[in-house]
């Protein structure tokens, strides 16, 4: 999906890396929107739609976390967190505040890029049908197949793996897995997690101990790979 047109919203207080997001990303056909606070970025979004949202956690004004139950409370907008924070506590509450992936500074343009661009493909609509290098998971049909072959997988597997699929190259957290899958009062039996994603590398990894599309976001979440 095309960025021209596209506009962006970068919550930024370093006002170096603020332009340089802006004068970056502008080139790949954003029309990039700044702002340097918490506070200023909530107006913007209450005045205005965006199509994707950049948002630093280390704000001078509102934490990085409220902005983010700001803007999703009006807007399903992508968002994208930017932070030198790495305490994986903060990133789980700012995926469960509402936003949809996390890069950690410092970070290159070039991954930064890669992320928009999944974030657009998943704001177009979920895909019915999820294919990967000869894996094929057809949520309407409820058929998973490897390299032509047809792979049986249990209803609790199939529908974590559909659960992956419709967040695609995004984190999902424990507890928004759990939650979804088994309902609310099991978000604190991760142990099903362990299981259930080991079933379910051992029948669609070539080599489950290197896997390539159930990839996994330590003390966070798990994620199905994108292209």
């Amino acid at each position: 999906m095309s960025a021209a047109g596209r506009d962006l919203l970068i919550v930024e207080d370093d006002a170096e890396i603020r332009l340089f997001l802006k004068t970056s990303l502008a080139a790949d056909g954003f029309s990039a929107f700044t702002a340097a606070s918490g506070g200023e970025a909530s107006k913007m979004a209450m005045r205005r739609e965006f199509d994707l949202f950049l948002i630093d956690l280390g704000l001078p004004d509102l934490d990085g976390v409220e902005v983010v139950r700001v803007v999703r409370s009006r807007s399903q907008a992508p968002i994208l967190i930017l932070s030198a924070q790495t305490d994986e506590q903060r990133k789980i509450e700012a995926l469960d505040a509402g936003a949809d992936d996390y890069i950690t500074k410092p970070f290159g343009i070039g991954e930064l890029r890669a992320r928009l661009r999944v974030a657009l493909r998943r704001s177009g609509g979920n895909a019915a049908k999820y294919e990967l290098d000869g894996l094929i998971l057809d949520l309407e049909l409820r058929r998973v197949q490897r390299d032509g072959r047809d792979i049986h997988l249990t209803p609790i597997e199939f529908a974590l793996l559909a659960r992956l699929a419709r967040s695609v190259g995004r984190v999902v957290t424990h507890r928004q897995l759990l939650s979804d899958v088994w309902g609310a009062d099991y978000v604190e039996h991760t142990h099903y997690l362990r299981i259930y994603m080991g079933q379910l590398r051992a029948k669609i990894e070539a080599d489950p101990t290197v896997p390539r599309f159930l990839l996994t976001d330590t003390g966070v979440g798990y994620r199905l790979a994108a292209e």
